[in-house]
């Protein structure tokens, strides 16, 4: 029984465990992917825009860690960044490896990646801006990710726009 706890344990510990770079401007950083073994594929993701670059790298500590689950921590570190300096993210592009995740070639993801302005409702009060924004863009992302289908992404919208708060300011 100690042998079981000991494997469960190790196991817990090398699934949680991987290596992530610092946010860096692109113009002042390598890439994850250069110079690797098991390049990956870059995919693009949307059209340059005029602001500054970034660079956020995520790597798996193991071949067992999801492609899904990287690319998510790599995107949470992405939208903090920009969130912090009150911006929402703009990915330009992704870098991912390509399976099997075995031998060394661990899931890795690299985005390349733009803080942009948030976009605004016109005419909403700015609390219900920012609100009515990141619950539409959550549940946007969930229907892009499969969890929910098409029709109730647009019974989810179509209450999340009829919640639009009463007293609206003034004309």
């Amino acid at each position: 029984m100690p042998l079981r706890c000991l494997v469960v344990a190790l196991t817990i510990a090398a699934l949680g465990c991987g290596s992530s770079s610092t946010i860096q401007p692109v113009n002042r950083s390598r890439s994850g992917f250069d110079g690797a073994v098991f390049p990956g594929e870059l995919h693009v993701i949307a059209e340059e825009s005029g602001g500054e670059r970034y660079r956020v790298f995520e790597k798996g500590a193991t071949g067992f860690v999801s492609l899904e689950a990287v690319r998510e921590g790599a995107e949470h570190r992405a939208d903090a960044f920009c969130d912090r300096q009150g911006l929402a993210t703009k990915i330009l592009t992704e870098q991912t490896s390509k399976p099997p995740h075995m031998f060394g070639n661990f899931p890795r993801v690299e985005l390349v990646f733009t803080c942009v302005g948030r976009p605004s409702l016109a005419g909403a009060p700015a609390g219900y801006q920012d609100e009515t924004f990141i619950r539409l863009s959550n549940l946007k992302k969930l229907l892009d990710d499969g969890v929910i289908t098409q029709e109730e992404f647009d019974r989810e919208k179509s209450k999340i726009l009829k919640e639009q708060p009463a007293s609206k300011p003034p004309n």
